[in-house]
């Protein structure tokens, strides 16, 4: 990338938009400007879509083994460039250095597991039930893909679309959020360097995102729709889409229970609980903790024990040494996490930790919040039934087995559950009732790249990683042969 405006990638080219728009990314921190992005509009996306198009039909023939030794390539220059990444992420996004660190070792495994894949996109050979015909069914890469993707994982939400899709033959236009789309550009930088074809990945900067739904979505040469985000705005894609029956794989919201049995151990029950609740971009996860069932005979225990762990955490701004909970995204995050906790208070709940805005020293200019505890939270309060996506970790009690699996699946989302026991009977019969596609029992580190990470209910469409990862950016195709 060169020069003072981070350019957008099209066709192998840095670009500037047409009349030469620009928007600011700002460091959740302290609100200063990091960088200035061009912001592309209508002619941008045409030239994009069309590179795609164009460059398309050499790069889904190319032998599966080449196009998987282009994605190793990636992967080993992100390796190279891990602490480079690392910083982008924590500049535009806030979260602990760190943190970000892991979040780009995790992020460049995709490259490396669906280069191994595509070596595996084997079709079928079907016995033929008469004689003198043949029948096979094959995979075929789909098309062009348009992949949008979120602020809280910049680099991860990025690799685990576009692996699969470059991997099954696909080329892609990637339009990362406006919040955070320096970790996206640097990634395009890198695909370039390791000698991806141009057109094959494309990245398009732009905070209009009423234009990204009418022209990029809407597109006749887009064939397939990857996005990860709120599900209100999964709904809308929805609709555009189904107007051209598009395919489509979406990972939305969640609404993630955690729950602690009695006969859980104490200190991993209570480390689980903090690691998904804050130590995931504070909180600002879809398959973060967002509700805390504890069983009545290990609460005593349990709830001081967590609380003397929230109350230890360190929020600062995330290149600190020993940061761990760094910034809110944003102003209009912070006051939406602060109304669900003033108005489960209003309602009943106590708040016995943090809750409230931090405003001096080094928190004096960045959007940050002091993690928040409460107690006598019930199941109809808003901040048990919305996804918080902040620091504010509601604790509720329970009685029974059968109880808290009820009161787990009583919610539209279906993403992520989590539950601690030793009992290996109730481990089995638990992870079998919860209604999530994600179940972590005795475990709270969530997905690896090996395994299919995808939503029930209103949590989403399809599966990325494993084997299914690379499936969703495919065509079956039946082919009958007569032999005469």
């Amino acid at each position: 990338m060169t020069g003072d405006v981070k350019r957008m990638y099209i066709n192998g080219e840095w670009s500037l938009a047409e009349g030469g728009a620009t928007f600011d990314i700002v460091n959740p921190a302290d609100q200063s400007v990091v960088a200035t992005v061009t912001n592309g509009a209508a002619p941008e996306i045409q030239r994009a879509v069309a590179a795609a198009h164009a460059a398309f039909r050499e790069w889904s023939l190319l032998a599966p083994k080449d196009r998987g030794r282009f994605l190793l390539g990636i992967q080993e220059l992100m390796q190279e460039r891990c602490d480079e990444l690392a910083r982008l992420v924590t500049l535009e996004n806030g979260k602990p250095f760190e943190e970000a660190r892991k979040e780009v070792q995790f992020s460049l495994g995709y490259f490396g597991w669906f280069a191994e894949e595509a070596r595996r996109m084997t079709g079928e050979w079907i016995p033929s039930p008469q004689p003198g015909k043949r029948y096979w069914v094959l995979h075929q890469p789909i098309g062009c893909v348009a992949a949008v993707t979120p602020w809280n994982f910049p680099a991860t939400m990025v690799t685990r679309k576009i692996a699969p899709a470059l991997a099954s033959g696909c080329t892609v236009v990637l339009k990362p959020a406006s919040a955070t789309p320096l970790t996206a550009l640097a990634i395009a930088e890198i695909t370039r360097d390791a000698g991806l074809p141009p057109g094959v990945f494309n990245v398009l900067t732009t905070n209009r995102s009423r234009l990204v739904g009418n022209e990029l979505l809407t597109h006749p040469l887009i064939r397939k729709i990857g996005f990860t985000g709120s599900t209100d705005v999964g709904k809308g894609i929805m609709e555009t889409a189904a107007r051209q029956i598009k395919r489509l794989s979406f990972e939305l919201g969640g609404n993630a229970p955690f729950i602690v049995f009695d006969d859980a151990d104490l200190e991993p029950a209570v480390d689980g609980a903090v690691a998904m609740k804050f130590l995931r971009v504070g909180g600002q996860s879809c398959i973060c903790a967002n509700r805390i069932y504890v069983q009545r005979g290990i609460a005593e225990r349990f709830i001081p024990a967590f609380i003397d762990a929230v109350k230890r955490l360190k929020v600062a701004p995330g290149f600190e040494p020993g940061a761990q909970v760094g910034p809110l995204i944003n102003e209009e995050t912070r006051a939406k996490v602060h109304a669900l906790v003033e108005d489960a208070v209003k309602r009943g709940a106590r708040l016995v930790c943090g809750g409230h805005y931090l405003t001096e020293g080094a928190h004096a200019k960045g959007f940050f919040y002091a993690p928040a505890v409460l107690l006598d939270v019930t199941d109809d309060m808003a901040i048990a039934q919305e996804e918080i996506f902040g620091p504010a970790a509601p604790i509720l009690t329970f009685a029974a087995e059968d109880e808290v699996i009820r009161r787990a699946n009583a919610t539209r989302f279906g993403l992520a559950a989590y539950f601690y026991t030793r009992d290996l009977a109730r481990l089995m019969r638990v992870a079998e009732q919860l209604e999530y596609g994600l179940v972590g029992a005795n475990d709270a580190t969530g997905y690896t790249h090996e395994i299919p990470f995808g939503g029930f209910k209103e949590s989403g469409l399809g599966r990325e990683g494993g084997h299914e990862g690379i499936e969703e950016y495919t065509e079956v195709k039946s082919v009958v042969v007569n032999l005469g």
